[in-house]
C-alpha cells in the first residue's frame, strides 16, 4: 500500500481534489495584489522639530544634536540622519528590518520625552514622529490647473472636495496637495509710518485677533421692565476674511484721528504659505500625490482612482482642469504582461517537448494537467501567505514550469514502460507509482534544498528574494503531491493497453520525423561520448579552464542591485545651499522644469516646491512610449 494506491483507485475523488486546487488557485490570481516587487516595508521613523526664526546652525547645534544623542541609544538603529532649515530639524532613524515599527516607534517617543530637558526652553512644542516607509513611492500624480485662477485659490476651491473623494478609494493610503496653500490675508506693515503715527506693533496685532475673533461685538440691555427688560448681543455682520475686510481697521488713535490698517500697512490676499509653487508642463498648478497603502493591489488602486477623475472634474469649478501627470502603473501593467505572456510560452514549450519525447498526446495530457494544476495549486498557497503578484513571483513560476514537470515525467514514463511490455494500466500504474515514489521525492527534496538559503537570507536582498524562494518552494512540493497521486490515477485511465501486432495508434508524420531525429541526436551523442571516455585529459583540461573562466567573468561581469531597464518616467530633486532665497530657488526649479520639457522625448512634467517638502524642489517626469519618442543620437 503507497501513497498512490488510494487515489489510483479513486479517480472520481481524485479530480475533484484536483479541480477544487485548480478552482482555488484561479480565485487567487483574480485576488491576489499587483506589484512591481515584493512589499518590502523599512522600518523607518520620522521626527520633525520646529523653532521659527532659528537659524540652520542654531537648529542643528541646540536641536537636532540633543536628539540625535538621545535616539541614537535606541537599539536596532542601523542609520541615523539629521537636516538642519530655516526654523526646522528632521532627523529620520531607520532600523534593522526585523524590528517591529510600532516598537520601533515608542522608543522613539522615550527618547524624545528623555530629550526635552537639553532641548531650548524656548521650543515650545514638543518634537514630533510619524513612521514612514522611503520604499514607497507615489503610484499617481494628478495636476490642478487654471487660467483665471492663482494656485492658492485653487487650492481653497478643491482641497476639501479632492482629498476626501481621493481618500475614501479602496487602497489609497495619503493625498498630499503641492504647489499651493490655503488662502490668507497678508498684511506687511511699514515701521515708518507705524512710529508716525505713534502705534506699536502690539496694538496692531491686538486690533486684528480682536477683529478675526467670532465672538459678540457688545450687549444692549433693555432697564424697562415694562419693555419685557430685554437683552440684545451684537455681533458682527460676517468674520473678516478678505483684504477688504481688514484694510479699514481702526487700528490707533493719532490727534484724534482713527488710524486704519492700510494707512499704515498694505493689506493684500494671498497664500497662507508665499514658499510654495507648482508646475505642470509649464503652468502653474496645485500637485495632487497619492501613494497606497501598505499591501494594497497597485494597479486596481490607480483603476479606482481614474475612475474618480471624471466625477472630480464634474464637481470642480469650470474654470479648474484636473489632469493626470504621472501613472506608476504603465510600466508595471507592461511588464507584469510580458512575464504572463513568457510564462504562458514556457508552458506551451514544456508540453510541446513532452509530447514529442513520448510519442503520445494522450501521455502528454498526463505531465500537462500535472504541470497546469501544480501552478494554479501555487497562487493559491501565494494568496494563503499573503504573497504579491509582482516580477520576482512570476518568475518564480516561469523557473518552476521546468521543474514542475519532471516529477510527472518520471512517474508517466515509468508506467508506460510497464504497459508496453504488456501490463494492464491501472495494475501498471501502481506498480509504476510504487517503484518511483522514493525517487520523486529525493528530486523534489533536492531541488527545494537549492532554494532553502534564500528563504533565510538576511537584509534587503533576502527580503525580496524570500518570496520568489518560497514561490519555488510551494510549486516544487505541490508538484510532488501531484505527482504521486493525480498523475499515477490519469495514466491509469488514459493510457491504453499496448499490442505490438496492432503497432502505435498515435503514430503520425511528425511523430516519425521527431524520432528520426531523436536517433540521429543520439548516435552523435554515443559517438561524442565514446571520444571523451578516451581522451581523458583533454576533457578534464577543458572542464578546469571553463571553471577559471566563469571565476573570471564573475570577477568582471558588470554588477547591480536591479538591472537598468526602461520604466518611462525619472524622478529628480533640486537641493540647494541654506542661504539661498525661495524666489531664487523657485527660478532654477523653473529653468530645470523647462529644461526637461523642451526634450521632445517627455510627455508631462511635474515640479513643486515648498509646503511639507520644503527644503527643495522635486520634479516627476513621464516620458512617451518607447515607440513615439525620437531616435536616440
Amino acid at each position: 500500500m503507497t501513497i498512490s494506491s488510494p487515489f489510483i483507485r479513486r479517480p472520481v475523488g481524485t479530480l475533484l481534489l484536483t479541480i477544487g486546487v485548480a478552482l482555488a488557485g484561479i480565485a487567487a490570481f483574480f485576488h491576489l495584489p499587483v506589484a512591481p516587487l515584493p512589499q518590502v516595508d523599512i522600518p523607518t521613523v520620522m521626527v520633525q522639530a520646529s523653532l521659527p526664526g532659528a537659524s540652520p546652525a542654531t537648529m542643528a547645534s541646540t536641536v537636532a544634536s540633543p536628539l540625535e544623542r538621545h535616539l541614537g541609544t535606541i537599539a536596532g538603529v542601523t542609520e541615523m540622519t539629521s537636516r538642519s532649515s530655516m526654523g526646522s530639524a528632521q532627523v529620520v532613524l531607520q532600523f534593522d528590518m526585523n524590528r517591529d515599527i510600532d516598537g520601533a516607534a515608542r522608543d522613539v517617543q522615550a527618547a524624545i520625552n528623555a530629550s526635552r530637558a537639553d532641548l531650548p526652553t524656548t521650543l515650545k512644542t514638543n518634537p514630533t514622529y510619524r513612521k514612514a516607509n522611503p520604499a514607497d513611492a507615489p503610484i499617481m500624480i494628478m495636476a490642478l490647473t487654471s487660467k483665471t485662477r492663482a494656485p492658492h485659490e485653487i487650492y481653497d476651491a478643491v482641497s476639501n472636495i479632492v482629498q476626501q473623494k481621493l481618500l475614501q478609494v479602496q487602497g489609497v493610503g495619503n493625498v498630499e496637495l503641492g504647489g499651493g496653500a490655503l488662502p490668507a490675508v497678508r498684511i506687511e506693515v511699514d515701521p515708518t509710518l507705524l512710529t508716525q503715527a505713534g502705534i506699536s506693533l502690539e496694538d496692531v496685532r491686538t486690533a486684528l485677533q480682536a477683529s478675526s475673533a467670532n465672538r459678540p461685538r457688545g450687549v444692549i440691555e433693555g432697564l424697562d421692565i415694562k419693555d419685557g427688560g430685554k437683552s440684545w448681543q451684537i455681533y458682527a455682520g460676517h468674520a473678516a476674511v478678505k483684504a477688504v475686510d481688514f484694510a479699514p481697521m481702526i487700528v490707533g488713535w493719532h490727534n484724534g484721528a482713527p488710524i486704519r490698517l492700510s494707512d499704515v500697512a498694505s493689506v493684500q490676499d494671498g497664500p497662507e504659505d508665499t514658499r510654495t509653487m507648482g508646475l505642470f508642463n509649464g503652468q502653474k498648478s496645485v500637485s495632487i500625490i497619492v501613494t497606497r497603502q501598505p499591501g494594497a493591489n497597485i494597479v486596481e488602486t490607480v483603476d479606482a482612482l481614474k475612475a474618480q477623475i471624471g466625477p472630480l472634474q464634474e464637481q470642480l469649478p469650470s474654470d479648474i482642469k484636473l489632469s493626470l501627470a504621472m501613472d506608476r502603473t504603465t510600466t508595471i501593467r507592461a511588464s507584469l504582461h510580458e512575464v504572463e505572456i513568457t510564462l504562458l510560452i514556457s508552458t506551451l514549450l514544456v508540453i510541446i517537448v513532452v509530447s514529442l519525447f513520448l510519442q503520445s498526446w494522450r501521455a502528454t495530457v498526463i505531465p500537462a494537467s500535472a504541470v497546469i494544476v501544480s501552478l494554479l495549486g501555487t497562487l493559491g498557497v501565494m494568496y494563503l501567505s499573503g504573497f504579491l503578484l509582482d516580477n520576482l513571483s512570476l518568475m518564480a513560476l516561469t523557473v518552476a514550469t521546468g521543474f514542475v514537470v519532471d516529477d510527472a515525467i518520471v512517474v508517466v514514463e515509468n508506467i508506460a514502460r510497464h504497459v508496453e511490455d504488456g501490463m494492464r494500466p491501472f495494475e501498471a500504474a501502481l506498480k509504476g507509482a510504487r517503484e518511483v515514489g522514493f525517487t520523486v521525492l529525493s528530486i523534489s527534496v533536492s531541488l527545494v534544498a537549492v532554494f532553502v538559503p534564500l528563504i533565510f537570507m538576511q537584509g534587503l536582498v533576502g527580503r525580496l528574494f524570500r518570496e520568489f524562494a518560497l514561490t519555488m518552494t510551494a510549486a516544487v512540493a505541490i508538484s510532488l503531491v501531484a505527482s504521486l497521486t493525480v498523475t499515477p490515477m490519469l495514466a491509469s485511465r488514459l493510457l491504453a493497453a499496448h499490442h505490438p501486432e496492432d503497432g502505435n495508434p498515435e503514430d503520425n508524420a511528425l511523430f516519425r520525423a521527431t524520432r528520426r531525429f531523436f536517433d540521429w541526436l543520439q548516435a552523435r551523442y554515443a559517438r561524442g561520448l565514446d571520444w571523451a571516455l578516451h581522451h581523458r585529459g583533454p576533457v578534464l583540461l577543458s572542464l578546469l579552464g571553463a571553471v577559471i573562466l566563469n571565476g573570471f567573468l564573475i570577477g568582471v561581469a558588470p554588477k547591480g542591485f536591479f538591472p537598468n531597464q526602461d520604466t518611462g518616467a525619472l524622478n529628480g530633486g533640486l537641493r540647494a545651499d541654506q542661504s539661498i532665497s525661495f524666489t531664487a530657488m523657485k527660478q532654477k526649479l523653473t529653468q530645470i522644469e523647462h529644461i526637461v520639457r523642451s526634450d521632445p522625448a517627455v510627455e508631462t512634467v511635474v515640479a513643486f516646491s515648498g509646503g511639507s517638502r520644503a527644503g527643495g524642489g522635486f520634479l516627476f517626469a513621464t516620458l512617451k512610449p518607447r515607440g513615439e519618442r525620437p531616435p536616440r543620437r
